[in-house]
């Protein structure tokens, strides 16, 4: 297969098609092929031929794995099971009395994790306002958790201001890419310590396939990573890993997509007469505007907003659309619609990240943009 240095200084869309390694020399196979065997003949006792046992590592895996660190410009890349087996392994990172910050805004699975799993282990957690972070560090404070865009409330946050900050106070910076992808924006370029996808999402981009991803560019850390990876075992099979690899080809077309058609939405919720407030990072004069416009290519393709009429609306309009589907999720080729407080971020509920009753949430796909308009429109028409 060729050799992705050669693609090192080529554009993000060449990489996101050839960097899965191009076409295998033995056979001329031009996608990596699905390595369907858990164990690898050795040469000689000790002796295999990169591979011994597919938990340690299996060709499909590893070209993922080398694809993705590629697209985040990490020397560094593994795979996982899912994107909450990821964060679990970075968390592992830390140990008892180790402090982690992390915000109130952020996925309710992360933050369910870090406190109901981690904590119990003995670590520190504390949810604060990333934008007074300062406030936050104590002796032992060991990692900075950042979402940017959060989810669900879309708030941008300055990866490089965080980044300066929490190494003058010896801690790493973890940030999870999943909304933005390494097309819209790569933390690591920024500053940022270790990045992390859930890649069930865009990155896999079909709604097929449940996956994760941690990078680096940082050896210790990696060989930290790729030793918590082999010895809890969280792995994908080789066929998620395809999957995974073949929506990562069409990533940049797709997203370009998600991030238009999630201009036309906003444009629709704002100001509409049902609508209390939109957030996205594109609207002027919200509070991350201007870093989106310094730190993104685009905005996005996930849109969330309040509706009036409370929780009663909300769910009212999240069972009413026709094309939106009433799904947990995002970032696939469908748009879907949720309500955060009663899916995705049930178990926030009573904490300082609960989310609020009246919050819509909408992964924007990439149907004809006349169609996502028109079906948000008449699913609001009965609260105007």
């Amino acid at each position: 297969m060729s050799d992705r240095r050669d693609l090192a200084g080529l554009g993000f869309e060449t990489q996101a098609v050839h960097g899965g390694g191009g076409p295998d020399p033995a056979t001329g196979a031009v996608n990596t092929p699905v390595y369907l065997s858990s164990t690898f003949e050795q040469d000689g006792v000790g002796e295999d031929r990169g591979f011994e046992y597919a938990r340690s590592g299996n060709p499909s895996r590893a070209s993922l794995e080398a694809h993705l660190a590629l697209l985040e410009g990490a020397g560094y890349g593994f795979a996982f099971a899912s994107g909450m087996a990821a964060e679990d392994a970075v968390l592992r990172l830390l140990g008892p009395g180790d402090h982690l910050v992390m915000p109130t805004d952020s996925y309710g699975g992360t933050y369910r994790l870090a406190t109901e799993v981690h904590r119990r282990a003995g670590l520190e957690v504390d949810a604060t306002d990333l934008s007074r972070l300062e406030d936050a560090f104590r002796p032992r404070t060991r990692m900075v958790w950042v979402e940017t865009p959060t989810n669900p409330l879309l708030n941008v946050l300055d990866i490089a201001a965080i980044a300066t900050l929490a190494h003058d106070h010896g801690a790493l910076v973890v940030v999870d890419n999943t909304f933005a992808t390494p097309w819209i924006q790569q933390p690591l370029r920024l500053g940022a310590d270790i990045v992390v996808h859930s890649t069930t999402k865009y990155l896999g981009g079909h709604s097929d396939v449940i996956g994760g991803f941690a990078a680096t560019d940082d050896a210790d850390l990696a060989q930290r990573l790729g030793f918590l990876q082999n010895a809890a075992g969280a792995v994908p099979g080789p066929l998620d890993c395809f999957l995974v690899q073949r929506g990562v080809m069409t990533l940049p077309l797709r997203m370009e997509r998600h991030c238009s058609n999630a201009l036309a939405v906003v444009g629709l919720l704002h100001g509409h007469s049902a609508v209390q407030r939109v957030l996205h990072p594109s609207l002027e004069g919200s509070a991350g505007h201007e870093i989106a416009r310094r730190q993104m290519r685009a905005f996005g393709g996930m849109v969330s907003f309040t509706v009036r009429g409370g929780e009663r609306a909300a769910l009212e309009v999240c069972t009413r659309t026709r094309l939106f589907t009433l799904a947990e999720s995002l970032g696939g080729v469908e748009s879907l619609i949720e309500h955060p407080a009663r899916m995705t971020h049930a178990s926030t509920a009573g904490s300082s990240n609960e989310v609020p009753g009246d919050l819509v949430r909408l992964s924007v796909g990439l149907e004809a943009v006349d169609d996502i308009v028109d079906d948000l429109d008449r699913a609001l028409a009965p609260l105007r």
